[in-house]
């Protein structure tokens, strides 16, 4: 009788949720035709391109139901970072700590973002990021000498470039960052690949949607990777300075006990080195199919290959406008706030909308700004002089219906939340991309291969991943 009783009180709560109907000045509701599902299944497996559906059918702002959540998308770039600078009302930290939870098994009641944030920026400018960022070229030049390659010059080898960029960049980001196994490139390998087996996995792990075998792989990575990762096993000769030592030192001060400190250096070592080698593929991947990027950016490379390595990265109004090109197409992260009490907001046009307390608030820049036909023409295309000026110089000025875009794309976050480390991840993919164009000889083994789709699932998930790679043979040059 007891469960009879609850089950017809769960059967209530449910249909009387169902039955949500849109309240004045709230944004256009679709509930999806599956109760209390919603539009969880079409969300997950393709979100641009279901956002972009529901945008063509209700406009800028609605909200849907997914898995008895409702979600409020907005899509009017313009008024992303007056809307998203309420951190009061639109908390970042609660839906943060559901995916920490569901993806790194990690629980960090006590932390402090902020904090954490502001103790980052002080390591990723001035004088630290330019040691970050001069300790990064040597990793990456110990990586790419023949001995660590196991080449001799000029022996042609095959390698898709996804696995070729994402390894080279993974494991020069975490000698950098981490500083261990400099000298044993077999660890560095096994590291590696595990991270793979992890990354792999983490769009399925977040929406609890793994099956019991990837589970398994995914808790196996996760447990290799946590002892690898152990604070007091990792190179802390100048902790008191590096932006890791500062990091595992509030975790202490919060009080986390080791074996969280152990987790939360896996969440770390994925916010670092998740990224950018990814990136660096897409860069290479488009300058590869498309010859005259290639020509003018080698070129450019070229001309600039005999300044410091600092000077070097500064004037590249070319490879800077390929890198700004390839970040609009392929950064897709879902920005995700928790609609704490009612609040009121205003899209840029002036029309307030009314959102609800307990909702979620999402904004996807990839959609809009970057793939918005008004703004960019033929967006899905690359065209790598999109931000270059005729004269030469970067391009800043975008229009929609007459009025100038704040941002014509947002690869690092919103004005208050930007990514802390871009700088260095800009330097990274720079230096990758230049090593491989100057110290290699790198070809299509297909010279017609096109690149690979976007693997739809990491929608959400910061830079996409193909579904696929692209097949290359490079040799180190005499």
């Amino acid at each position: 009788r007891m469960w009879t009783a609850l089950l017809l009180l769960g059967l209530a709560v449910l249909l009387l949720y169902a039955r949500r109907t849109r309240r004045r000045n709230e944004p256009p509701l679709d509930k999806g035709m599956i109760p209390w599902l919603g539009h969880a299944l079409e969300f997950g497996k393709d979100a641009a391109k279901f956002l972009t559906r529901i945008k063509q059918k209700h406009g800028d702002i609605f909200t849907v139901r997914a898995a008895g959540q409702y979600i409020t998308v907005l899509l009017d770039s313009n008024c992303y970072d007056a809307v998203l600078s309420d951190v009061v009302l639109l908390d970042q930290t609660s839906y943060a700590q559901v995916l920490m939870k569901r993806i790194f098994s990690l629980n960090l009641p006590n932390h402090n973002p902020e904090s954490e944030k502001k103790r980052a920026e002080m390591h990723f400018q001035g004088t630290a990021l330019t040691q970050l960022c001069s300790s990064m070229q040597d990793n990456l030049q110990h990586l790419v000498t023949p001995s660590e390659m196991g080449l001799k010059v000029s022996e042609w080898k095959k390698d898709g470039l996804f696995n070729f960029c994402y390894s080279l960049l993974f494991k020069t980001g975490y000698l950098t960052v981490f500083g261990t196994e400099k000298n044993n490139s077999a660890a560095l390998a096994e590291i590696y690949e595990e991270f793979r087996q992890f990354d792999k996995l983490l769009p399925k792990l977040a929406r609890t949607t793994v099956n019991k075998e990837e589970k398994q792989i995914a808790s196996s990575a996760r447990e290799k990777l946590w002892k690898w990762l152990t604070p007091t096993g990792l190179d802390r000769k100048s902790e008191h300075q590096s932006w890791l030592g500062n990091y595992v030192q509030q975790l202490q001060d919060e009080g986390v006990d080791a074996e969280t400190q152990r987790r939360a250096m896996l969440l770390q070592l994925w916010v670092t080195q998740g990224n950018a080698g990814p990136a660096a593929f897409w860069v290479l991947g488009y300058l590869l199919t498309h010859p005259e990027a290639l020509r003018v950016v080698r070129e450019e490379i070229q001309g600039g290959k005999h300044h410091h390595p600092e000077e070097r990265q500064k004037n590249t109004p070319v490879f800077d406008s390929v890198l700004s090109e390839t970040l609009r197409l392929t950064a897709a992260a879902l920005i995700t706030r928790e609609v704490k009490q009612d609040k009121k907001i205003h899209l840029s046009n002036g029309q307030e909308y009314q959102l609800r307390r307990g909702d979620r608030l999402c904004v996807f820049p990839f959609i809009s700004p970057q793939m918005d036909p008004q703004i960019h023409q033929q967006p899905e295309m690359f065209q790598f002089d999109r931000f270059l000026n005729a004269d030469g110089t970067e391009k800043k000025d975008f229009f929609k219906e007459g009025v100038r875009v704040k941002c014509p794309s947002v690869p690092w976050g919103t004005k208050d939340n930007l990514c802390p480390g871009r700088q260095f991840a800009i330097s990274a993919i720079k230096e990758l991309v230049s090593t491989i164009l100057t110290r290699f000889d790198l070809e299509l083994c297909d010279k017609n291969a096109k690149l690979p789709l976007v693997d739809p699932s990491r929608y959400g998930f910061g830079i996409l991943q193909p579904a696929g790679d692209l097949e290359i043979r490079y040799r180190i040059r005499s």
